[in-house]
């Protein structure tokens, strides 16, 4: 396991300490689970984002996403993403 150190600004380590009392964790438990949660978030829109843009079909932004093709589904219609094209379709139904 590898160490991460960084500064941050004193209205953010308020937040945190607070985070840390609300939810009972010790400092490095909240801090992996918060550093987890965000790119856990990062990779669903990069994915999301790549799926828009054509770069990728829905099983495979799916997959870069960790998550399920039900679930990219879901989050795409939730931000409007246009994912279906025949191009993609023809793809999607081959690897499902």
């Amino acid at each position: 396991m590898g160490t991460i150190s960084a500064r941050v600004p004193d209205d953010l380590e308020s937040e945190l300490e607070e985070y840390l009392e609300e939810e009972r964790l010790d400092r490095s438990t909240a801090v992996r689970k918060l550093l987890s949660e965000g790119l856990d978030e990062w990779r669903r829109e990069r994915a999301l984002e790549r799926l828009a843009d054509g770069e990728v079909t829905l099983s495979k932004a799916a997959e870069s996403a960790g998550v399920s093709v039900w679930e990219l589904a879901r989050l795409a219609n939730e931000r409007d993403v246009t994912w279906v094209s025949s191009d993609h379709l023809d793809s999607d139904l081959e690897e499902l």
